[in-house]
């Protein structure tokens, strides 16, 4: 990679990490599913207008958009409302390579080989050490949905793949448009009416320059700098620079937010980081021919922290 495209996805890297940070501080000033629809709502306005028609069938767009946007960022937001913190977030959610390739295995036949097997071993040794660490200071079920949030993640990359978009940025704007009336119809049933109204009645510059933040600078300008990087070099080579993203979330919320980083979480940091990165980048068994074939080397790394 040139020098210049080096910096470009680490720049991504570090937005996407502290994003997490943005997250937290926007869950200050809105109910998490309310900010969930409001953060998908400014992703996909003004520039659906823009990017051209769906360029690939709606029962993707849909798919995607129910399982990524309302199921996977919807837990996330609600599992960090509750409590779990930004940086343990955004190191726990990297487990999603691991779903994503028990996923694929049931849905698509895809066989991992045994480096993948032992990546995950690690990696989920990673999340157990991470569970250790917030049981003795934070609640476990915020804890869990996260967990729950990587599934989802997991589950919306074979989705994605089956859908193959030739378009990826295209691909994710329509798909924004998805999430936004359920998790508003959501929000309204389970936060409140009053709840959302005061949200919105009390909106100042920095509750703005979050959506903004997690519309428009995470979402597109990250997807598309990601996708673009992706289309120039070969997935092995980008995919690599994903396993920043927990090191700038956690570093970002020490700093910004002054959450501590004990040993046990750096090392479930090193876990997580060492079984991800060889379940994602190892070579996989691939079925001769076969167009649902999944390679995740390129598969689930493009929505990292966003």
């Amino acid at each position: 990679m040139r020098p210049a495209h080096i910096c470009l996805a680490v720049l991504v890297a570090a937005v996407w990490g502290v994003n997490f940070t943005v997250i937290e501080v926007g869950l200050a000033h809105f109910p998490p599913l309310l900010f969930s629809a409001l953060r998908f709502l400014a992703a996909a306005l003004p520039a659906v207008f823009f990017v051209g028609r769906p360029k690939v069938a709606w029962k993707w767009i849909v798919a995607v958009g129910l399982v990524l946007g309302v199921a996977k960022f919807g837990l996330l937001f609600i599992g960090m409302d509750a409590g779990m913190p930004a940086g343990l977030s955004s190191l726990v959610l990297q487990i999603q390579a691991v779903f994503t390739a028990l996923i694929a295995f049931a849905a698509l036949g895809e066989r991992p080989t045994g480096i993948r097997l032992a990546g995950m071993a690690v990696a989920l040794c990673g999340v157990g050490l991470a569970a250790v660490d917030e049981g003795t200071g934070g609640p476990l079920g915020a804890f869990a949905l996260v967990i729950g949030a990587a599934v989802c993640w997991g589950a919306s990359n074979v989705l994605t793949r089956k859908a193959s978009p030739p378009d990826p940025l295209n691909f994710m704007v329509w798909v924004s448009t998805v999430p936004v009336v359920p998790l508003l119809g959501l929000s309204l049933l389970t936060e409140g009416p009053s709840a959302d109204l005061n949200a919105l009645g009390s909106l100042d510059w920095q509750g703005a320059g979050v959506i903004l933040y997690v519309a428009w600078i995470t979402t597109v300008f990250g997807f598309g700098a990601w996708g673009w990087l992706l289309h120039r070099h070969p997935a092995s080579t980008v995919a690599p620079f994903s396993l920043l993203v927990p090191v700038f979330g956690m570093s970002s919320a020490a700093l910004f937010l002054g959450e501590p980083i004990g040993p046990m979480r750096w090392g479930a940091a090193a876990l997580l980081a060492g079984g991800v990165a060889l379940t994602s980048l190892a070579p996989g068994k691939e079925r001769s021919g076969g167009p649902n074939t999944l390679d995740l080397r390129g598969v689930g790394i493009h929505e990292a922290g966003r």
